[in-house]
């Protein structure tokens, strides 16, 4: 089976991918990721205190996000979550995984008793917004410890490495990295990984929406995924360069 991509993009080809540092003015670390036409504003701040849940913790601080899709970043307009006082099941979701991934980057004691705040919008939608998510904001916390270093509020990085985040399709017998939304739609399996730079898994979400996977499938997924992480890694640090 041949499956033609967007753009004739190869099997392994990541769509064209920008990061834009110091994108708003007021956050501590803010980037524009541009990922295709899938964009997403990620923006840091720090706050000064932690949840209850880890104040028991002594001089430990907090890493965690928010996700958010806006109104018209996909062709038919949805409503402003905050008007309705709640988020949905979707974003829930996505914003706990942004959260999980951005905190494998820190040593959490070496932060403070403080919390940085990741706030990830989308402002235009066509695939991969959480992945996405996770590599802007994996920038933007680099910036924004930079500040607190800077600013001499902590003595030591806190951060242990880089991580990025890419989607893998199988569609038949074809695999597919970094998908569009169509791909997306069409494919028979999908999986989301993160990982590091040292080459470690962070997490992999894999769900056989149209077919089963087998042990093969996963193993030539995570190969491929290690692949356009390490592409993406680059990217990232290239933009600090």
């Amino acid at each position: 089976m041949n499956f033609n991509r967007t753009l004739n993009r190869s099997f392994n080809q990541l769509r064209n991918f920008e990061i834009i540092r110091n994108f708003t003015n007021q956050a501590a670390g803010s980037v524009l990721v541009k990922a295709g036409n899938t964009y997403v504003l990620c923006n840091a701040s720090i706050v000064e205190n932690v949840p209850d849940f880890v104040r028991k913790q002594v001089h430990c601080g907090w890493v965690t996000a928010e996700y958010s899709m806006l109104p018209c970043a996909t062709k038919i307009r949805s409503n402003r979550e905050s008007v309705f006082g709640k988020q949905t099941g979707r974003s829930q979701e996505i914003q706990r995984f942004i959260g999980r991934s951005i905190r494998s980057m820190f040593d959490l004691k070496l932060l403070g008793a403080r919390t940085i705040h990741f706030d990830c919008d989308v402002i235009q939608a066509d695939g991969g917004t959480r992945c996405a998510s996770i590599t802007g904001s994996c920038v933007a916390a680099f910036d924004a410890v930079n500040y607190l270093l800077d600013n001499n509020f902590i003595n030591k990085n806190p951060i242990c490495n880089h991580i990025a985040a890419i989607s893998i399709g199988k569609s038949g017998s074809e695999l597919l990295l970094d998908m569009d939304y169509l791909e997306d739609c069409n494919c028979d399996v999908d999986m989301n990984v993160v990982m590091d730079s040292q080459g470690k898994f962070v997490e992999v979400q894999a769900t056989g929406e149209k077919s089963l996977l087998s042990r093969n499938d996963i193993n030539a997924m995570l190969d491929l995924a290690e692949e356009g992480i390490s592409k993406l890694i680059n990217i990232q640090k290239e933009c600090f360069s």
